[in-house]
């Protein structure tokens, strides 16, 4: 049973609460430094299946991590999801006996900007929906996508969610950070095929802070075209290739990648890149790369990071050119920079991307700049989607190997490749563009525009 509620009445986080209770256990414990980094979220989703529930769900999530740091700056730390008082009580009692271990080696520090102002993230909380009303929504939605076409017999992976989320960090030097969010999100993944054909499926997603203003006819038109699309298919020789690439699907290639940007991994030696590679051309002159967890088109944006530094926007990629890092605390110390607001807080602090974001140099020629989504006399491939992107991708060395979904395009006709294989190297990848078009589309993952990469290999499934 969901118990109804008000989003905008609802608080799992209590900051000021939190706060005075660790300054006086932390107190009572001899404990002169600590922070606290935390979340809590409220999901209800619902499934269908031929028009019949087949999944309703809800659930709470609470995530608190505490460090303390001992006489000696040893850090120990401990999670939780007991927000009580005798819960709190109990991770600063696990944090200070974890510190006698803590490596005085590699000691973390508070973020030099966890107290910095934050900018201001339009976050207005929508309103709550009950789990009935959801599932008749997506009962509709998945009825419209099937009569949609003939061939379209099912939806058999679906699902529309509502989500609350907050987020809080707290320190002892006096850093105190709230935020909290609502995001709806639908997906349809729809199966389809024709007389004496396999099997052909296509899927599309779309997410929003509103449940109101989510664009689930534009899903459902999008998941049709593009089954519709599949289901006409053919064998595509092994060879190598003139790609499209789709921004879902570069967004996907470079996010495999995002090692690339990471000053942690580069630390760790899990990196393409090593502490010099700062300046270095990486990319042909066309190609600009951002991460930009304030864009107005970030649903998710949260204003702060797990160490309470401000989310930044960074250019990583300019002119093909690194310069400039995803950085934590630590990692940013040992660069000599600042933090730029991509930290988790945890026993290692990560380092990850917020929202990439693609697109091309001005004042840049490409290669061939007739080329040309329309074209009609070029022969290439149009790739939408990549598979299997957690096995077929080796970071450290560069290389990939990964099925797609696409479309080989010849003389200006579209036609399902049936099953296929992209594989290379990523800086070869980047280093082969040929075109970045103009256009730049917002995804639920990035925002990129369609990019054009020369002689890659593809290899064709029988």
């Amino acid at each position: 049973m969901i118990k109804e509620s008000n989003f905008n009445n609802s608080s799992g986080l209590n900051p000021d609460k939190l706060n005075n209770l660790l300054l006086k256990y932390s107190k009572e414990e001899s404990i002169n430094k600590w922070d606290i980094g935390a979340s809590s979220s409220r999901d209800i989703s619902v499934q269908v299946q031929q028009g019949n529930a087949k999944q309703l769900k809800g659930s709470l999530r609470n995530s608190m991590t505490l460090r303390v740091w001992n006489d000696q700056n040893k850090v120990g730390i401990t999670s939780t999801s007991d927000f009580t008082n005798n819960g709190i009580k109990k991770a600063i009692r696990g944090a200070i006996e974890a510190s006698s271990f803590g490596n005085d080696k590699e000691s973390p520090e508070f973020s030099p900007l966890a107290k910095s102002p934050l900018k201001e993230i339009n976050s207005e909380i929508s309103d709550e929906h009950g789990i009935d009303e959801l599932l008749e929504i997506l009962k509709k939605a998945e009825k419209k996508l099937i009569d949609t076409h003939p061939s379209i017999d099912s939806v058999p992976y679906n699902g529309l969610s509502e989500s609350y989320m907050e987020r809080l960090y707290i320190n002892s030097e006096g850093a105190n950070r709230f935020m909290k969010l609502t995001q709806s999100t639908i997906y349809l993944y729809a199966k389809g095929e024709e007389e004496n054909k396999k099997p052909r499926s296509a899927g599309g997603i779309r997410i929003n802070s509103n449940l109101k203003e989510l664009d689930i006819d534009s899903c459902i038109k999008e998941t049709s075209k593009k089954l519709v699309s599949h289901l006409n298919y053919k064998a595509v020789e092994t060879n190598k290739y003139l790609i499209c690439f789709t921004p879902e699907a570069f967004l996907q290639l470079i996010s495999a990648f995002s090692s690339m940007f990471n000053a942690r991994s580069i630390l760790d030696g899990v990196s393409l890149m090593n502490e010099d590679s700062i300046g270095s051309q990486v990319a042909v002159r066309s190609l600009n790369i951002s991460d930009e967890g304030l864009h107005p088109d970030n649903i998710g944006a949260f204003s702060f990071d797990g160490e309470g530094t401000p989310t930044q926007n960074i250019n990583l990629i300019q002119s093909g050119i690194l310069k400039n890092l995803l950085h934590s605390e630590a990692t940013a110390r040992k660069f000599g920079v600042k933090p730029t607001g991509h930290a988790g807080l945890g026993a290692k602090v990560s380092v990850s991307p917020d929202w990439l974001v693609i697109n091309k140099s001005s004042g840049e020629l490409n290669k061939d700049v007739s080329l040309s989504i329309k074209t009609t006399q070029t022969k290439f491939i149009l790739i939408d989607e990549l598979s299997a992107l957690h096995s077929g991708v080796k970071a450290s060395q560069g290389s990939f190997s990964l099925p797609f979904d696409g479309w080989l395009v010849e003389n200006g006709i579209k036609t399902s490749i049936e099953a296929a294989t992209i594989a290379g190297d990523i800086l070869k990848v980047l280093n082969s563009i040929v075109n970045i078009e103009d256009e730049q589309f917002v995804t639920h993952q990035g925002i990129s525009p369609h990019v054009w990469v020369e002689d890659i290999s593809i290899t064709g499934e029988a």
